[in-house]
C-alpha cells in the first residue's frame, strides 16, 4: 500500500471525507466531509479569516449565492472562455482532459496550449485511450458551466458559480458605499464552487463540488503601499525553472512587481510557513506564463506545495493582479456605473486576488504531516489544524472510580478545547487511534491520579508523559498545545 493509499484508507475509515453517496455508486468528483474532516475544515477557515482579515481594519467577509443569473457570466467571460481541452476515445468513448493525458503520459507542461497544439502532440507521440488503447478523436473546448433553469417553466437561465469571485464584484458598489468609501477595500468569501470536470481524478483533490476562500482588494494603483513592515522578508519564488530566494525589497526592484502585491505574497507565505507549519522545502510561488494566465491577469503567481502522493508540487491557491477587468465587465453588463472619484478624478479600481482551494489544502495537510514508524500510523499536524485539541482516556474503562475522575477532567477542560473521548479498548489502542487522527495532547486518568488529583500528558510526537495537576491543566495544555516542549512543563515519567 503507498502513502497516497494509507492515507486515503484512515481519511475514510476515521470520518476525515468519503465518496458522496457511495452506497450508491455515485459519481467521480463528489466527496463528504466526516466529523473530523469538518472540524479540521472549520479550523482551517477560521485560521484563515482570523489571518487575512487580520491584514488591514478594511477588509471584511461577505456571503453570496451560489447561483446567480446568466448575464453575470456573460459579462465576465466565462460561458466563452471557462473552457477545458477535451478529447475522446473513438472506440470507448471514454473522455479526457486532453492537457492531463499529455502530461500523464509524457510528464511535461501542457497547461496553456490551445487544441491545434495538443492534437500535434497526441499525434505525434502516438497516444492512445488509456483505458483501451484505441485511438483518439481531435481535442475540442469543453465548457465547466452548471446550467439551472429557475421558475416554474424553467424561463430563467442561472449558474452554479464556478469560483467565489464573482460576489465579490457584484456587491463592490453597495459595499464601498456602507464602508465610507475607503481604499483598499478588501471583500472575503468562503463559498461553495461548482465545476463540471470532464474526467475528475486525483481522488479528493479534483473536485467537482468545492470550497473556495477568496479576498478580493479593490485598490487604487497610483497609490504608493507601505511594505515596509516585509520589505527584508525573503520570497521563495520559481522563476525560469529555478527557485529564487529574494527580499520583498529586492523583488520590487528587480521584478518591477508592485508594493500591494509583494506584501500579499508575503503574507501569504508566513500564512503556510508560521501559521500552518508547513516545511519551507515543501513551499514556493510558481509564476505563470502569458500561455498559462487568463487574459485578464496582469500579474499570477500560483502557490504550490510538494505532494508525495502526486509526484510533486501542485497548485493549492494564487495571487492574481486582475487590473480593473472585472469592474469594467460587470459595469458595462449591468448599466451600472462603479467608477469611483479619486482626487476629483473618476476611475475604475483594480482588484488583487488570493484565491485558496480549501479542500486542496485540507488534503495537502494530510499528505505533508503524515508520518509512520515501526509502531504506528499517525498525522502529526499542528495543534491548531488538527481536529480535536485533545483526547482525554480512563486507564480502564471497566473501574466506575476511574472512570468517574475522568468524567471530571472532561467537564473541567471542555469549555475550553475541543476534546476527544474514549474509553473503548485497551490504553494502547486509544493512544493509536489518537495518533491516526493527529491529537497532539493526551490525556490519561490512571489508579494514581485518584489520590493524586492528576492525570498524565502524553505527547503524540515523542510518546513521552508527564503528570499534571488537574487544577493546572488549562495553564499547561495552553502552553503544551501553543508549541512549549514537555520537558519544560514537567518531569518526563516514560
Amino acid at each position: 500500500m503507498d502513502k497516497a493509499e494509507k492515507i486515503l484508507n484512515i481519511a475514510t475509515k476515521r470520518g476525515f471525507f468519503f465518496p458522496t453517496a457511495e452506497i450508491y455508486n455515485g459519481p467521480a468528483g463528489f466527496w463528504t466531509y466526516g466529523h473530523l474532516g469538518s472540524l479540521m475544515k472549520n479550523k482551517f477557515e477560521n485560521l484563515w479569516k482570523c489571518y487575512f482579515l487580520g491584514l488591514n481594519e478594511n477588509y471584511f467577509e461577505i456571503s453570496g449565492n451560489a447561483i446567480l443569473p446568466k448575464k453575470v457570466f456573460e459579462s465576465s467571460g466565462h460561458l466563452d472562455k471557462f473552457k477545458d481541452p477535451l478529447t475522446e476515445c473513438k472506440k470507448c468513448h471514454f473522455r479526457f482532459r486532453a492537457d492531463e493525458l499529455i502530461e500523464d503520459e509524457l510528464k511535461i507542461n501542457a497547461e496553456g496550449l490551445n487544441e491545434k497544439e495538443l492534437d500535434k502532440i497526441i499525434k505525434d507521440k502516438k497516444l492512445k485511450c488509456p483505458k483501451c488503447n484505441s485511438d483518439l478523436d481531435k481535442v475540442k473546448w469543453f465548457n465547466m458551466m452548471f446550467e439551472l433553469k429557475l421558475g416554474v417553466f424553467g424561463e430563467d437561465i442561472a449558474y452554479l458559480t464556478p469560483e467565489s469571485a464573482q460576489n465579490p464584484y457584484l456587491s463592490f458598489k453597495r459595499e464601498f458605499s456602507a464602508l465610507r468609501e475607503k481604499i483598499p477595500m478588501g471583500l472575503a468569501m468562503i463559498g461553495k464552487a461548482f465545476r463540471n470536470e470532464i474526467s475528475p481524478r486525483k481522488g479528493f483533490f479534483r473536485l467537482r463540488e468545492f470550497t473556495q476562500a477568496e479576498l478580493q482588494i479593490f485598490f487604487n494603483p497610483e497609490d504608493d503601499f507601505d511594505f515596509s513592515e516585509v520589505k527584508n522578508y525573503k520570497l521563495r519564488l520559481y522563476l525560469n525553472k529555478k527557485l529564487n530566494e529574494i527580499k520583498v525589497e529586492d523583488a520590487y526592484k528587480k521584478l518591477k512587481l508592485p508594493k500591494i502585491y509583494l506584501y500579499h505574497l508575503a503574507k501569504i507565505q508566513q500564512f503556510y510557513l508560521d501559521t500552518l507549519k508547513i516545511q519551507e522545502d515543501k513551499f514556493r510561488f510558481r509564476e505563470l506564463s502569458k500561455e498559462e494566465r487568463s487574459f485578464y491577469t496582469k500579474i499570477h503567481f500560483d502557490v504550490e506545495l510538494y505532494l508525495e502522493t502526486l509526484n510533486g508540487f501542485k497548485e493549492v491557491a494564487g495571487l492574481h493582479h486582475r487590473g480593473f477587468y472585472d469592474l469594467e465587465v460587470h459595469q458595462k453588463g449591468s448599466g451600472e456605473n462603479l467608477e469611483v472619484s479619486i482626487d476629483n478624478k473618476k476611475i475604475l479600481l483594480n482588484v488583487l486576488e488570493l484565491s485558496f482551494g480549501v479542500d486542496r489544502n485540507i488534503y495537502s495537510l494530510l499528505d505533508i504531516f503524515y508520518d509512520e514508524d515501526k509502531e504506528r500510523s499517525l498525522f502529526k499536524f499542528p495543534a491548531n489544524i488538527a481536529p480535536f485539541d485533545i483526547a482525554i482516556f480512563p486507564l480502564v474503562s471497566n473501574e466506575e472510580k476511574i472512570v468517574k475522575k475522568t468524567k471530571e477532567v472532561y467537564n473541567v477542560l471542555k469549555n475550553k478545547f475541543r476534546i476527544f473521548y474514549d474509553s473503548k479498548g485497551s490504553i494502547g489502542k486509544m493512544y493509536r487511534r489518537a495518533d491516526e487522527i493527529g491529537i497532539k495532547a493526551m490525556l490519561t486518568v490512571d489508579f494514581e491520579s485518584l489520590n493524586k488529583n492528576d492525570c498524565t500528558l502524553r505527547d503524540r510526537d515523542t510518546m513521552k508523559q508527564i503528570r499534571v495537576k488537574i487544577k493546572d491543566l488549562p495553564e499547561t495544555l495552553n502552553k503544551f498545545l501553543e508549541g512549549e516542549k514537555l520537558d519544560k512543563l514537567g518531569k518526563i515519567i516514560k
